[in-house]
């Protein structure tokens, strides 16, 4: 065994181990690093390497994004402006199969549009949107799988906490990447409302026809709440897309951008109280806290695997048995798609991206197209049984009556829909790199 190779089952061995056993995921990273250091980095003056890269990994301007994205989402859930953009959708929607659960659907196509997190698009939609739907008679597989579906397409559309990280941690444009993910994002949400709508066609006992289908609200009293709180919310996501796809401004502009124009909406809503900002700041703050200290590790852990060997090592074990390009990108989409199942989508990251980039360096993948192909794998992580993140966020807004079982099947149609989605982009990259070539 090479000395690159003992590397590479110490430091990836290892956190894989630790990850696996239900350790942290900062702490995983960071207990590896500090062996990894001194071992390969020369002992003491490898851990003082260590503290020198960690300090200068999380004051990196390029990670300004993450908390000004957290923010908007977090504003937008404690001011009750969520609730009043399901209103204003809901009231457009009439005579659709299935309405509760398209309603769900396409306002989480708008929650993804102004918030960062997809565990909070997520957890607000259950919590408001499924108790309706159970009582109204929907069967549980078809009130809880639109709603967790939509909150993982959240990881897609920006703004996107995860999707700035990736960028940060792969070296793929940020703006690129941001707005890499809308067309996808967008094609998965009309495909879950078409799936819905034929899905109850076909089985109308799933979703019966509620008192609603008839519209209680007619002319400007219907379309009223769209323009005052719908169309505004969306607004601020032209802004945002608009601005990195122009090349306007930079990520971190159109973030602050983006959350002091929600700060305004809020605040011209009279929605904006003390209590309200404290909350959207202390969440922020939780939430970002976290993904810095993690970026603190993995980017640690990426400078060892590379000083050690085995980073080089690793690529050219690859590149070096004659497997075509396209081959080798499918055994990352595989191994992605097969770590989602067990892990988180920071792990999958912190795990893959050391090993994958300098693959994709290697063999000139437009990374761009690689890294909207990652954040699908990503969705998908959020989603597949057992450990789903967001089938467990389902499970703690669901009453008893909903069992994991139910969750676990409401899920297997969105699942088959972003494989399919991850198809198409392999197959056709321009459904991931048009937007972001016409960026200014």
């Amino acid at each position: 065994m090479t000395d690159w190779t003992t590397a590479a089952w110490l430091m990836l061995g290892g956190s894989t181990v630790l990850l696996f056993i239900g350790m942290p995921v900062a702490l995983t990273f960071i207990t590896v690093n500090l062996i990894g250091a001194w071992l390969y980095m020369g002992g003491e003056p490898g851990l003082m390497q260590l503290a020198r890269s960690s300090v200068s990994s999380v004051t990196a301007f390029s990670l300004t994004p993450i908390p000004l994205f957290v923010l908007m989402g977090e504003v937008l859930f404690h001011t009750g402006l969520a609730h009043k953009v399901i209103e204003g959708v809901e009231r457009l929607i009439h005579r659709v199969p299935g309405r509760l659960a398209v309603v769900a659907v396409v306002a989480g196509t708008v929650f993804s549009a102004i918030s960062g997190s997809t565990i909070a698009t997520t957890a607000m939609l259950g919590s408001l949107m499924l108790p309706v739907m159970l009582s109204r008679g929907y069967h549980p597989k078809m009130a809880t799988g639109p709603i967790m579906a939509i909150g993982a397409v959240d990881m897609l559309i920006p703004p996107s906490a995860l999707t700035v990280l990736l960028g940060s941690l792969s070296g793929i444009s940020i703006s690129k990447l941001l707005v890499g993910g809308v067309l996808p994002g967008v094609i998965l949400s009309v495909a879950f409302v078409l799936w819905i709508v034929v899905r109850v066609r076909i089985s109308p006992h799933l979703a019966p026809p509620d008192d609603d289908d008839a519209p209680q609200h007619r002319g400007w009293a219907r379309w009223q709440p769209f323009f005052a709180y719908v169309l505004p919310t969306l607004s601020i996501f032209g802004v945002v897309v608009g601005a990195l796809a122009y090349g306007w401004a930079t990520p971190t502009e159109c973030a602050a951008l983006g959350a002091f124009a929600t700060l305004v909406l809020a605040a011209l809503y009279r929605s904006l109280s003390v209590d309200a900002v404290m909350k959207s700041l202390k969440g922020t703050a939780a939430i970002s806290g976290m993904i810095l200290f993690i970026i603190l590790g993995a980017t640690t852990f990426a400078q060892i695997l590379s000083f050690s060997g085995a980073s080089n090592g690793l690529v050219q074990t690859i590149t070096g048995h004659g497997l075509s390009t396209e081959m080798i990108v499918v055994g990352m989409m595989l191994m992605l798609i097969f770590l989602g199942i067990f892990v988180d989508q920071i792990s999958m990251m912190m795990i893959t991206l050391p090993i994958f980039m300098p693959i994709v360096q290697a063999l000139g993948i437009d990374p761009v197209w690689f890294g909207v192909m990652f954040l699908i794998c990503m969705q998908l992580g959020l989603l597949l049984p057992p450990h789903g993140l967001l089938l467990m966020t389902m499970r703690g807004v669901a009453p008893p009556s909903v069992t994991m079982g139910d969750i676990f099947k409401a899920v297997v149609p969105y699942v088959v829909m972003s494989l399919l989605l991850l198809t198409a982009v392999f197959f056709l990259p321009g459904i991931a790199t048009w937007l972001p070539g016409r960026i200014g």
